[in-house]
């Protein structure tokens, strides 16, 4: 395969979504991942009709399930020039007193876990290579700390620090190791967060002009995009009305 191959997990909706259109649309090709089959299918009608696409189903937290499934990958689809670890969750809104353990086990799962096991399968071949590109999709609770945000903040701190670490081990491998880190994007986020309740969900957007996927997808669009020697290694996106994790303009 001639094209570029960009591996997205989450790619079922929202920014991974958004990321395999834009890439596609740079004549990228693209494998898409995520754990609703269907939306991946109807994904691939969503392209560009040169696009060169394959998907895979699996769920990031389940390390045996994503082995398998980019063991599976034909030979044409292995030389994976970008990574994009987008899949990741937030689970409730409580105070530390309160939390339930079976949300602390889904984020940390998904969110840390989850990207390693990716990152363990996809890496080994970029250092053969000495190329590629890997972008970590982190959060601005990945920066600071608000309250009722103890574990999910946890999760992306997480993710922050193994970026970094990530960058120094594969920097003598030529290896693009990059971290895009946005504030309020009005995706699914927000109904995973409050378990589908849905006036919960919007009325964490009401009052002012949240983040697209699409404007993270752009962002990670520029970076890939860049010559050899430019790393954009760590962005933050806010909205305009948000000034850091817990300080919003909102209008009446």
């Amino acid at each position: 395969m001639e094209k570029k191959i960009a591996f997205i997990t989450g790619a079922s909706s929202g920014i991974g979504k958004a990321c395999a259109k834009y890439l596609a649309e740079e004549g990228f090709a693209i494998i898409a991942c995520g754990r609703r089959e269907d939306r991946l299918v109807e994904l691939k009608n969503q392209l560009p009709k040169d696009t060169d696409y394959h998907y895979l189903v699996f769920d990031v937290k389940e390390k045996k399930a994503v082995y398998e499934a980019i063991d599976s990958l034909p030979d044409k689809w292995k030389n994976i020039e970008v990574l994009i670890n987008n899949a990741g969750n937030a689970h409730g809104l409580d105070f530390i007193q309160d939390g339930s353990e079976e949300d602390w086990d889904a984020m940390m799962d998904i969110n840390v876990k989850g990207l390693l096991y990716v990152s363990k399968k996809i890496i080994p071949g970029m250092v053969e290579r000495k190329r590629g590109q890997i972008i970590n999709i982190g959060s601005t609770a990945g920066k600071e700390v608000y309250p009722k945000g103890n574990v999910y903040c946890g999760s992306k701190h997480a993710v922050d620090a193994i970026t970094k670490g990530m960058r120094l081990d594969l920097n003598p491998y030529g290896i693009k190791v990059m971290a895009i880190n946005p504030g309020l994007v009005d995706t699914e986020f927000s109904m995973v967060r409050f378990k589908g309740d849905k006036d919960k969900a919007e009325n964490v957007y009401k009052g002012f002009s949240p983040l697209k996927a699409e404007d993270i997808a752009d962002v990670v669009r520029f970076a890939v995009t860049r010559p050899p020697h430019v790393v954009l290694a760590d962005v933050i996106v806010l909205p305009t009305a948000q000034a850091s994790t817990n300080l919003l303009h909102k209008e009446e």
